[in-house]
């Protein structure tokens, strides 16, 4: 009877020939056995070749000759079929190989004394003769626990960390009468459109320049259509500037 000294192995054998692969409990890293030919397989390999050789004789002189191909030929397949059922002989050379494959691997995998996991060699505390998961190496474990306390100690700074000390209001940041980037001041930087937000009369509550009815309440915002800021002195027709409360040539209140 076959038995694995670790049970999580993988038998990669095929018609011509063994190979296993055995795995850690742990990481699941394997570890390939060597290849080894099946002796059978190169036995049947002949007796193909040779009733192939002999039913082409059979096909050029015919009659007996052409009877013993087809015996041959037949005996070939019964041998075949025998591959396909894996022959004794197939399964001694199994077991042979499959515990030559143990030999060659086991080399790289040690049994855990506390939970009797099989682990490669680098999920193996040597020192105390068990796997790191029953038994973690004192260094990699302390360099864990400092890491792991690191990434504590900054998580806890950065919820404590005050990175930004600015005014948390509503701001159009896009004007809503060229379509662009408005910039940080009260009119837009590319066509001078206002871009203060307007209070509804109802609520108190701010609403951007485009809505035409408040977003809380809401109530019609009248002269909530956006209009660019090129504005003229009712009394004296001269150009006012955006944000001008009096005109600058003669004086009337805007």
């Amino acid at each position: 009877m076959l038995k694995a000294f670790t049970r999580n192995y993988e038998d990669n054998s095929t018609e011509a020939g063994y190979q296993f692969t055995f795995y850690c409990d742990i990481c699941g890293d394997g570890f390939k056995s060597t290849f080894i030919e099946s002796t059978t397989y190169k036995k049947g390999e002949s007796v193909r070749r040779l009733t192939r050789g002999v039913r082409v004789l059979g096909d050029v002189f015919g009659g007996a000759a052409g009877n013993l191909g087809w015996n041959m030929e037949r005996g070939g397949d019964v041998i075949s079929e025998r591959f396909d059922g894996r022959s004794p002989e197939w399964q001694k050379e199994h077991e042979r190989a499959f515990n030559m494959a143990q030999e060659e691997v086991q080399q790289h995998f040690y049994k855990c004394h506390g939970c009797q996991k099989w682990v490669c060699d680098n999920d193996y505390n040597e020192q105390e003769g068990m796997c790191i998961e029953c038994a973690p190496r004192q260094d990699v474990y302390v360099a864990k626990a400092r890491a792991e306390a690191m990434k504590r100690n900054i998580d806890e700074a950065g919820e404590s960390a005050t990175v930004w000390q600015g005014n948390i209001e509503s701001k159009t940041t896009v004007c809503p009468v060229c379509g662009k980037p408005t910039g940080n001041g009260k009119f837009c930087n590319n066509c001078g459109a206002n871009l203060e937000l307007n209070v509804c009369p109802n609520c108190g509550a701010k609403n951007s320049q485009e809505v035409k009815f408040c977003s809380n309440c809401g109530t019609p915002l009248g002269g909530s259509e956006p209009v660019a800021m090129t504005a003229f002195c009712p009394s004296c027709g001269s150009k006012l500037e955006p944000g001008m409360k009096f005109c600058g040539k003669c004086g009337t209140k805007i």
